[in-house]
């Protein structure tokens, strides 16, 4: 796709639908960069708002309680931020193309597929960019790691294990406390956190599998999981000391930390303070006994793929781990790789000898391993010239990965393979430009 380009020295404007956690994240990263400026925002927490604006600049008349009232506004930018709540993706996303904004959409794309399909229809009438937020195709261990496969340095790929520690603390804050904690109100965890992961094999293959089997439940952080005497929030319970779930040892462990007080703790208060987080704690969700929740999230769950010419791949996302990078074992015809998404081992059958290849780190404060800011960079550098291939996927291409998930899901519900629909006959994997 090549759209209209944009003076050169002029930065994107971009208004931002959401000032949470993410939204906010990227937002800042076009900030900092200086190629990309907050026009215009929507978000109805007054006090997000007002900060946010004050961050950036933005004028009262150009602050909105909804999207609805930003979208009637006509084009206030070039470019919209869309990273409301998963299930809130679509409707945002389809007004505000039909007003010519290009799209950067938080990940995952929308809770349903009629929704996800929406979205891509609305970018391809109006003729804007999408991007979906697959960052980890945009970070420097992703590229590095790509290339070696796309040269053929193990040989043809007919293999992969893939691993997404979720990490224990973060599993209990995100999806057994949190906004993810359940599929009606959001989505299942396959979609909501995973994503990312099965875009990221499909990358690296370069094509979506055939079949897909899922297995995987919420088999531990239920009422019978409870510990004897447990009670239903953390402040009062006589075994909280020993949990490992301890919501007052998680949070009020961020104090003083400016990294952790921008998360998890700002989802929980507004207020870094002993006695803010001691009173949320009493109040607020994120008190409550991980074996007390009104969560439906799978705490554990395997995929297993394969794809036409009898590759597979299978992948593994767990809340029982450190958190951590992800982990990665590739295997080729003529060579393995492994990787722990910082250094890639290399091993070449016809010599057996063993490499080890340390890509560049990602940018310090950029976010899943630099692929925040990268992305936002080439989306930022795509609306201004008008050249959709410097995005590493498009919207039919975040459709067919997405579909992945949803067939995935299927597979679960019935205990049987279930067969992958693509999302078009132009949906190539690499995403390049990719609209049609």
């Amino acid at each position: 796709m090549t759209t209209h380009p944009r003076p050169p020295a002029a930065p994107v404007t971009l208004a931002l639908v959401g000032a949470g956690l993410r939204g906010l994240t990227y937002a800042r990263h076009a900030h900092a960069t200086g190629a990309g400026r907050i026009t215009a925002l929507a978000e109805p927490d007054p006090v997000r708002a007002a900060a946010a604006a004050a961050e950036f600049g933005v004028p009262p008349e150009r602050v909105h309680p909804h999207w609805r009232a930003l979208a009637a506004a006509g084009r206030q930018a070039d470019a919209a931020i869309i990273a409301t709540q998963d299930r809130m993706h679509a409707d945002p996303a389809v007004a505000l193309a039909a007003t010519g904004h290009h799209l950067l959409v938080e990940k995952p794309m929308a809770a349903e597929e009629r929704e996800a399909e929406r979205i891509a229809e609305a970018a391809e009438r109006h003729d804007v960019l999408l991007a979906v937020c697959h960052v980890l195709r945009y970070t420097p261990y992703t590229r590095t790691l790509k290339a070696l496969l796309d040269e053929g340095r193990i040989g043809r790929l007919v293999g992969a294990e893939h691993l997404e520690p979720v990490g224990w603390w973060h599993f209990a804050h995100s999806f057994v406390r949190g906004n993810w904690r359940r599929s009606d109100t959001s989505g299942p965890l396959l979609l909501t956190k995973a994503c990312h992961d099965l875009d990221w094999l499909v990358h690296l293959f370069g094509r979506t599998p055939r079949t897909v089997m899922s297995y995987g439940s919420r088999t531990h952080f239920r009422p019978e999981g409870a510990p004897p005497g447990a009670t239903a929030r953390c402040g009062d319970c006589p075994v909280e000391p020993d949990c490992p779930y301890s919501a007052p040892r998680l949070y009020l462990g961020c104090l003083g930390d400016p990294h952790r007080e921008f998360w998890p703790l700002s989802a929980v208060t507004a207020e870094p303070t002993r006695a803010g987080v001691e009173e949320a704690l009493r109040t607020g969700p994120y008190g409550r006994c991980v074996y007390a929740c009104d969560n439906d999230a799978a705490d554990h769950q395997v995929v297993a793929m394969e794809f036409a010419d009898g590759a597979t791949a299978t992948f593994t996302v767990s809340a029982f781990t450190p958190m951590s990078e992800r982990r990665t074992r590739l295997f080729g015809t003529h060579g393995h790789i492994e990787g722990d998404g910082a250094a890639l081992r290399i091993t070449d059958f016809r010599t057996g000898r063993e490499e080890r290849v340390e890509p560049a780190a990602g940018a310090p404060g950029g976010g899943h391993g630099g692929g925040d800011l990268a992305l936002t960079e080439a989306f930022l550098a795509a609306v201004a010239s008008g050249d959709g291939d410097l995005l590493l996927s498009g919207p039919r291409t975040s459709l067919a990965t997405h579909r992945l998930v949803w067939a995935a899901e299927r597979a679960r519900a019935l205990g049987a393979p279930v067969d992958v629909r693509p999302a078009g006959p132009d949906a190539r994997a690499d995403g390049r430009g990719s609209i049609g």
